[in-house]
């Protein structure tokens, strides 16, 4: 099971009120809390000598309380290991790992207290159990009242649109729904740390779009923290505060989308008009950066995309007037944030090589 690692907890906790042991309000306001997730020089080598694979290289981050940080990388890139370190579920050669402050190495049960997590190619729920059943399940073995927390158990139903099948067994249910049902008895026991695995697989867009929404008010209004997987970019790019790229075990970007997309070159001019020919494509090549042509027998019109920012975009327009271009259509195409990750890991999402 995913949960292998949270699971390992002490104590019951009275999760919509005070948990015991907590300390009580009112304490000094200098004192700043320690982020809900801090990795530091995590390493970890599968194998030995030649054929050995250094999965995770000499990796720090750190993830503050209620945000939502997307982890992306292609296959490969080492981000289910460190997923898998953060967790306890591998150990890492070299490192440390503190969740909320303390050292997983120090204390495992205390540690993953409030810790969760939903893994891709996992059971993430028992089947033969309804939805209601799994939820009261997976609160109790987090050491929590199930009876306490119904409310809780409804509102999640309600919002993840699962009550009319909360007495179904989740065996019967689609992909998609099952899929809510994992997120569901994620958060049943009312864990503050969640690591969610490709949450959306398998989703369809409106089922998707319930879930991103779902997401940002746990995080906005119960300060819910987030690490999030996924090669969905309209995922990462809609839900995440903040995006943490890796590649070859390392990371190679660590950013909110909007400086991650306002830093790239990608920015382009995209010209349309039938007087584009293999000519005038041949001259712009000459004297710009051209990113993309798009031609075709019998179509009306041609385009081609230019880097062209500030006074470039002067003289392309000059350029495309001395050529005889007259000119359709021109607008500026933005970076998304696929073509930052292509560009700064070299690799598709799915792990294929960029393209040439």
């Amino acid at each position: 099971m995913a949960r292998s690692a949270a699971s390992d907890r002490g104590g019951p906790r009275e999760r919509d009120g005070a948990r015991s042991g907590d300390a009580p309000s009112g304490g000094d306001p200098a004192d700043a809390s320690p982020p809900a997730l801090a990795i530091e020089g995590v390493s970890k080598r599968f194998g030995d000598g030649d054929d050995s694979v250094l999965a995770v290289d000499d990796v720090s981050l750190a993830v503050e309380r209620g945000s939502i940080v997307g982890l992306l990388g292609p296959n490969g890139a080492g981000k289910t290991t460190l997923i898998k370190c953060a967790l306890g579920i591998v150990l890492p050669d070299a490192g440390s790992v503190r969740v909320f402050g303390t050292d997983v190495g120090d204390g495992r049960r205390a540690a993953y207290a409030d810790v969760d997590a939903m893994l891709e190619g996992a059971r993430n729920d028992y089947w033969r159990l309804t939805v209601r059943e799994n939820l009261r399940y997976f609160a109790t073995i987090a050491g929590v009242d199930p009876d306490s927390v119904r409310a809780r158990h409804d509102r999640l139903l309600d919002r993840l649109e699962l009550t009319e099948k909360a007495d179904t067994p989740v065996r019967e249910l689609s992909r998609g729904m099952k899929q809510k049902v994992s997120l569901a008895s994620v958060l049943a026991g009312g864990a503050e740390l969640v690591f969610l695995d490709e949450p959306t697989l398998g989703l369809d867009v409106e089922s998707s779009r319930t879930l991103r929404r779902e997401l940002r008010r746990l995080a906005r209004e119960e300060g819910l923290t987030i690490v999030l997987s996924s090669h969905d970019m309209g995922v990462i790019e809609d839900v995440c505060d903040r995006v943490v790229m890796m590649a070859n075990g390392r990371i190679v970007a660590d950013d909110t989308v909007a400086a991650l997309l306002s830093g790239t070159d990608r920015d382009v001019i995209r010209v349309v008009s039938a007087d584009i020919d293999d000519a005038v494509v041949a001259t712009l090549r000459d004297r710009f950066d051209v990113r993309a042509v798009e031609t075709g027998p019998g179509a009306d019109a041609a385009s081609v995309e230019v880097a062209a920012a500030g006074d470039a975009l002067y003289d392309l327009m000059d350029a495309l007037r001395e050529a005889g271009v007259t000119v359709e259509d021109v607008r500026t195409v933005r970076p998304e944030l696929e073509d930052v990750f292509v560009d700064l890991t070299g690799m598709e999402p799915d792990g294929r090589g960029k393209a040439p």
